[in-house]
């Protein structure tokens, strides 16, 4: 497996005279490996807090403690995440097991592992999720069917219930973009 190649988070922003300026110009910061080594990694690039999201001149992202798995309410997050291939050790976990894993993402209460259920990380947010393929391949697991997406593929997650699994024998990354989003319809 190559090693997996970082990126840049550039942000920009204005200085006293309005002039657009380059605030910040390197990796992002807030990295999570998530279950230990072979884990996915996530990568937390920005979030906002409301929407219409507040545009000043400097003021950064806001500041969050830990993982959280969605965006803030009313809010929008984008973070990448290095899936490696899938193993034993994802194929076999148990409901208990798959519920702790969401809790190191900061979303225990996404969990939806169930017996006969067709992935272990079967999981549920009341988002809009935009996910771009930057790099590799990945299937995307719903209750009913599957498939498999590539590179520059784009999928829009309408929350629902799905699981992502890495059957291939490279990294896939995935740059996923969260909008906080409500059901209706008795969803």
């Amino acid at each position: 497996m190559s090693p997996v190649q970082p990126f840049r988070r550039i942000v920009t922003g204005h200085d006293a005279s309005d002039r657009a300026v380059i605030t910040q110009d390197a990796p992002p910061t807030r990295v999570v490996e998530i279950g230990g080594p072979g884990g996915p990694t996530f990568y937390e690039v920005w979030n906002t807090r409301q929407t219409p999201a507040v545009i000043d001149r400097q003021s950064g992202e806001p500041a969050e403690e830990g993982l959280v798995l969605g965006p803030p309410e009313r809010g929008t997050r984008i973070r990448v995440i290095d899936f490696p291939p899938e193993d034993d050790r994802i194929r076999n976990l148990t409901g208990a097991e798959a519920a702790e894993k969401f809790g190191e993402m900061g979303g225990a209460d996404a969990a939806r592992s169930a017996v006969g259920a067709p992935h272990p990380l079967m999981h549920r947010t009341q988002t809009i999720d935009y996910g771009i393929v930057v790099e590799g391949e990945l299937t995307l697991v719903l209750d009913d069917g599957e498939t498999v997406v590539r590179t520059g593929d784009i999928v829009i997650q309408r929350g629902t219930n799905h699981a992502w699994a890495n059957r291939s024998a490279a990294n896939c990354r995935v740059a996923f973009v969260l909008i906080d989003g409500q059901y209706t319809d008795g969803l």
